[in-house]
């Protein structure tokens, strides 16, 4: 096992517990150990993961602050302030409604947009296709073949003609 695939293994070696170690398959096991064995040889791999170990043992002291009590009474009085406050233009008003208010006000405005968007796509597509214009057929292949080879029996008749009158 080379250090750039040790790199791969190094959380899975960090966060190994006994615990872990009993449902592992035996293929899982075997890279364990490998990795286990590739750490205690290459110094370079022991250095990393030593440090790995000591940040999550500093990350295991650090505690969260306890939020301020009063912060979810500020901050919903700063959201109404934010509400309450009259935009400058139509295109503010509009932004600061969509921004702060409830989702409920985007439903109307879908469902304005999926209904023109449905009246545009029947429109465009009665406009291509109206069941009354019946196509008229054309010659097939085959006819179109015939006719080919009649005309060309008429110019060699012609031909034929032609040749015997240059002859007599």
């Amino acid at each position: 096992m080379n250090c750039n695939e040790m790199k791969l293994k190094m959380a899975d070696l960090l966060l190994e517990s006994d615990e872990a170690a009993v449902v592992l398959s035996a293929r899982a096991a075997k890279a364990r150990a490998d990795a286990k064995l590739h750490v205690e040889e290459c110094a370079g791999c022991r250095a990393e993961l030593d440090g790995l170990r000591a940040t999550m043992a500093a990350l295991d002291g650090w505690a969260a602050p306890e939020p301020n009590p009063y912060f979810m009474t500020r901050l919903n009085a700063r959201l109404e302030e934010e509400r309450e406050a009259a935009p400058a233009g139509w295109l503010e008003r509009l932004r600061a409604r969509l921004q702060y208010g409830t989702r409920m006000t985007l439903r109307p405005v879908a469902a304005m947009s999926m209904s023109v968007m449905l009246l545009l796509g029947g429109g465009a597509y009665l406009g291509f296709y109206s069941g009354d214009q019946a196509v008229a057929p054309g010659p097939t292949p085959v006819v179109h073949d015939l006719q080919a080879l009649d005309n060309n029996a008429q110019l060699l008749d012609q031909l034929e003609t032609l040749s015997n009158q240059s002859d007599n």
